[in-house]
């Protein structure tokens, strides 16, 4: 039960990132340097081969779309969002065993969340200092 809530609750982190950039419905095959990254991302982390990444790459692509997709379908209805995205997740999760193994394959899904943690907080850091968190304000006695 632990797991599924886990599940769950990483699922529900990892689509605000996704979900902030809805936009066409074949979005993720386009790509995109978000997208991009965050598939070098993982593919570093888990130390892929050349042939693994290659093979991984249009299944992760597949993925992703899957994902938004989902987000769109049930945008209003959290629960069965979440349901969906994790047996989203565990369809995926065999199809990244035929490329990595059972280990790796299963880490896909902990280093995306990881990636879109770091994403969030760079665009909060980035609001911030637009914001003017980081300015130094000079106040000025009265006389």
């Amino acid at each position: 039960m632990k797991k599924i809530l886990l599940l769950l609750t990483v699922s529900l982190f990892s689509s605000i990132a996704l979900y902030a950039q809805d936009g066409a419905d074949d979005d993720a095959q386009k790509g995109g340097k978000l997208l991009e990254r965050m598939q070098q991302y993982i593919q570093n982390r888990l130390n892929m081969s050349k042939t693994e990444s290659e093979r991984f790459s249009p299944i992760f692509l597949k993925y992703i779309a899957e994902l938004r997709q989902t987000h769109r379908q049930f945008k209003t209805d959290v629960p069965m969002r979440q349901l969906k995205v994790a047996e989203l997740r565990i369809r995926f999760r065999d199809q990244f065993k035929q490329v990595l193994d059972e280990k790796r394959a299963n880490r896909v899904f902990q280093h995306e969340t990881e990636f879109t943690k770091k994403v969030q907080d760079e665009i909060r850091i980035r609001a911030q200092e637009r914001r003017g968190g980081n300015r130094v304000r000079l106040v000025h006695p009265r006389a």
